[in-house]
């Protein structure tokens, strides 16, 4: 297969305030996002060439620079205009949208708190994160061997780059052994989330999801507990322990990314592609390509 580099496409990049040329959007080798992953991002979709939630996309990315102990030289409104203006300059219909804030090279060393903060933007086509034969199947994970970490070892709320070390880890690994994602587990042993999306699992009529208490509260996960909700399912958050996978009937993960994806197998553990899952699936689907003002008003 034949892949397309990120450093060399047409198009442009938000960086630092201006449209800039997609091959000249370039960062010095000692900036110290680099070295010290004093970084933090958000990932978006496209639909119909309106951005999913972005003010709440906007908001978490400010919330995370505060997290990592620095400050985005703009605000959540003008950050959410910036990234329309990158869309509509790359002519993105249906696709995915990438902001990322990080300290510059001013200082290099643990201590940065002279260092300029950058932020950039950039957009592109990309279809579902998981193959669709996949999805419609069930896809498979293996049980990571790294853990989330407790909430006073890493800013855990924050969508650090740093913390999604052990994420690359754990889906390298699992794609090696034939698998398409991984679970983790949380510092405790209790089930966290895949490796870039929340986890949800159907026991009977209810669906069931790990309490976010040691990583994100994903904006498509809170999206699923209110379309589960109009549909009148009980949601339950909780801890949930890896032997009850057992009992659990259907399984799902969701983000942005990933968007509503079945899960077949995790380890061990079998699960259908149910109808709760189905359902989500479609109410997702629907839900993204729905005026704003329609989602809005609800």
């Amino acid at each position: 297969m034949t892949l397309l580099p990120f450093d060399d496409r047409d198009g442009t990049i938000w960086f630092d305030g201006q449209l800039t040329p997609w091959r000249d959007a370039k960062l010095h080798i000692l900036s110290h996002g680099l070295h010290y992953a004093s970084a933090v991002f958000e990932g978006e979709r496209v639909y119909d060439g309106r951005i999913f939630k972005s003010s709440e996309h906007s908001a978490r990315l400010v919330r995370s620079a505060e997290l990592m102990d620095f400050k985005i030289p703009y605000s959540a409104e003008e950050i959410d205009r910036f990234k329309n203006e990158t869309v509509a300059a790359n002519g993105i219909i249906d696709g995915y949208v990438r902001p990322i804030a990080w300290r510059g090279s001013e200082m290099m060393g643990v201590s940065a708190q002279h260092n300029k903060i950058h932020l950039a933007i950039a957009t592109w086509v990309w279809p579902s994160y998981f193959d669709p034969e996949l999805r419609q199947k069930g896809i498979r994970l293996a049980i990571s061997d790294w853990r989330r970490p407790a909430p006073d070892t890493a800013p855990t709320s924050a969508k650090a780059a740093g913390l999604y070390m052990i994420c690359t880890l754990s889906k390298h690994k699992a794609e090696r052994e034939g698998y398409q994602d991984a679970l983790m587990l949380d510092y405790r042993g209790q089930i966290a989330e895949a490796t870039g999306a929340n986890i949800f699992f159907a026991f009977g009529d209810e669906l069931h999801t790990p309490t976010p208490d040691c990583f994100l509260d994903g904006i498509t996960r809170r999206t699923v507990i209110d379309l589960a909700k109009r549909r009148g399912i009980k949601v339950v958050e909780r801890a949930i322990q890896p032997a009850e996978m057992e009992q659990a009937e259907q399984c799902f993960l969701c983000g942005t990314a990933a968007e509503v994806t079945p899960v077949g197998e995790i380890g061990p553990y079998r699960f259908v592609v149910g109808d709760m899952a189905k359902a989500l699936m479609d109410d997702y689907s629907a839900e993204v390509r729905r005026a704003p003002a329609a989602q809005a008003a609800e």
